[in-house]
């Protein structure tokens, strides 16, 4: 019989802790965590990102978390973002989302979101885009989140961040019976 995996997404805006956050919980929860692929792949680009190139960031999110399912080592993944990153970042920069990722949000389900405040000072990074936009950005999250039914928490807090997310995905579990 096939072990019932249990999806936690960690989501939000830039800077917000969600690399962090979600290694800390995958320690915490003896499990593993998905890191964001779209990461990686905007590292080798050379230039502008286009739908192509969030068409691939999707594929690639997707194919992670896959594989990531086959060394388990318990019934909870945590995931580093989700591709519904690649939605809100093309309707934000291209005006428009690949219908492959449209069609994967009515199919390729997460349980539960922890979608984090955006209360941290910002860090500087490369790959971050907007800086002064996190409250637009994570008001965006909830409505994404609300247009797909999501159960989600939102979570905040600079030194209880953490603490703030066990509590919320124990709250969760319980509600499972877990």
């Amino acid at each position: 019989m096939e072990k019932k995996i249990i999806k936690i997404a960690v989501v939000g805006p830039e800077s917000s802790g969600k690399s962090t956050v979600s290694a800390a919980l995958a320690k915490h929860y003896n499990t593993l965590w998905v890191p964001e692929y779209a990461r990686y792949y905007c590292e080798g680009l050379t230039g502008a990102c286009t739908l192509q190139d969030e068409l691939n960031m999707y594929y690639g999110q997707v194919a992670l978390e896959k594989a990531m399912e086959t060394v388990l080592p318990s019934h909870l993944m945590i995931c580093d973002t989700t591709f519904l990153t690649v939605k809100i970042w093309s309707d934000h920069q291209l005006g428009e989302t690949p219908k492959p990722v449209l069609d994967g949000l009515k199919v390729h389900k997460y349980d539960f979101y922890i979608l984090l405040k955006n209360d941290l000072p910002w860090e500087e990074d490369p790959l971050r885009d907007f800086k002064g936009m996190g409250d637009y950005f994570l008001g965006v999250w909830h409505k994404e989140l609300k247009a797909i039914n999501a159960n989600y928490q939102e979570v905040g807090g600079q030194t209880d961040r953490l603490k703030n997310a066990v509590k919320a995905i124990d709250n969760y579990l319980f509600s499972l019976n877990l």
